[in-house]
């Protein structure tokens, strides 16, 4: 047997999509960089080997060329690149675009800016909650996790709230079509809400370029009418954003919940100590990473961890993987907020492709989970369902009971 191909690994089994950990750990140890067996497709689970490829950018692009799906006779290749004609921006994007395109979204992304948005996500979440609580129970995916990270996307941007629906409903399938778990024949579907999606963005892009206003559609207007951009690139990066941005910070803000509920006793430390709920998020982060992986196309003949590849070939990150490294973490199955590495985890990627909009996200998070914290005086798993991904670490519900 090739050490580095598991000839029974089943990437879309019901049970590894819910739990994918224990075939981490396996892979950590015995596989490190994995075929996917009919594939060129590669696995790679060592924090040392997931940070050796972020920083090795030109044998390895960020640029996004081919998905796996369920093919008739296991996993296959779904090309990305539309023919080659398609077009990579932000995080998708390499050196020097992607610079330039960070350059155009990180105005709206400050530390300043973000801080001055709280008050908003507190005022909405508390809404939301309301909404969404039936007595003493509330889907917390559904009415919160879901739409306050969306919300403040589209708020930023410069949508209007009655958007927030119809953007997420879009989004979902939009990451579906790359989280791998549909067949061939239901991408086509996938594909029309993708372009919807763009549709929809292109149509307010060219109501900013009429009238500019303060916000990221405004930002991105005057950089088209300066040159900096194309209107086609511009529209990708707001794509990106709605569809990366809202569903990382909803599974992040999903899953710290779920932990929360199972686990009693750090509801308790974080009742007593507010100021737990900061590290608390950073160690869900690593628990739960909010992508269990991105993908990166191999850019000609080379080798990692002494695995040949192929150009052209395929890596899929794993950060899930990586930030359960016991040779990073110790007890990496346990939840630890003292952790002296807390924030060593790799959730929001690594090097120069790190998240742009990651502090938003944290900040959306605590908020979320200290509205949680102090509207109950207690709170329980009722039941549960992750979205079946391979991109994506998300509940597609998440029932909570509550006291208080």
């Amino acid at each position: 047997m090739n050490v580095n191909e598991v000839p029974a690994l089943d990437l879309f089994d019901p049970d590894v999509l819910d739990d994918p950990y224990p075939l981490y750990a396996w892979l950590r140890e015995h596989a490190p960089v994995c075929r996917v067996p009919g594939t060129d497709r590669y696995l790679v689970s060592t924090a040392e080997l997931v940070a050796e490829a972020c920083a090795r950018t030109d044998d390895f692009s960020s640029h996004l060329t081919a998905a796996l799906v369920q093919g008739t006779d296991g996993p296959a290749a779904f090309d990305m690149t539309g023919g080659g004609q398609a077009v990579q921006v932000l995080a998708t994007a390499d050196d020097p675009d992607h610079a330039a395109h960070r350059r155009l979204v990180l105005p709206t992304l400050v530390a300043k800016r973000i801080r001055a948005l709280e008050p908003q996500v507190g005022a909405l979440a508390e809404r939301l909650w309301e909404d969404g609580l039936d007595g003493r129970r509330i889907d917390w995916a559904a009415a919160v996790a879901d739409r306050l990270p969306m919300a403040m996307v589209a708020r930023l941007i410069g949508l209007p709230d009655g958007d927030v629906p119809q953007l997420l409903a879009w989004s979902y399938d939009s990451t579906e079509m790359l989280g791998g778990v549909v067949t061939e024949s239901e991408l086509s579907a996938l594909s029309v809400s993708a372009a919807l999606l763009a549709g929809h963005l292109y149509a307010a892009f060219e109501r900013a370029q009429r009238d500019p206003r303060d916000d990221l559609l405004g930002d991105l207007a005057r950089a088209c009418a300066g040159g900096a951009v194309g209107v086609t690139e511009a529209v990708l990066i707001l794509v990106q954003l709605v569809g990366a941005g809202g569903e990382s910070t909803a599974s992040l803000i999903g899953s710290a919940a779920r932990v929360l509920a199972e686990r009693r006793d750090l509801q308790s430390l974080l009742r007593a100590d507010p100021t737990m709920v900061a590290p608390f998020i950073d160690e869900m982060l690593r628990f739960e990473s909010p992508f269990r992986g991105h993908h990166r196309h191999v850019t000609r003949q080379t080798s990692l961890g002494g695995v040949p590849l192929g150009a052209g070939s395929h890596l899929t990150l794993l950060w899930g993987a990586a930030n359960r490294d016991p040779a990073v973490f110790e007890a990496p199955d346990e939840v630890r907020l003292h952790r002296p590495n807390l924030k060593a985890n790799v959730a929001f990627g690594r090097g120069a492709h790190f998240c742009v909009g990651a502090a938003l996200a944290r900040m959306e998070a605590q908020v979320a989970l200290r509205l949680l914290l102090e509207r109950t005086e207690s709170v329980g798993l009722v039941d549960a369902e992750w979205a079946p991904s391979l991109l994506v670490r998300r509940h597609s519900r998440l029932t909570l009971s509550t006291r208080g």
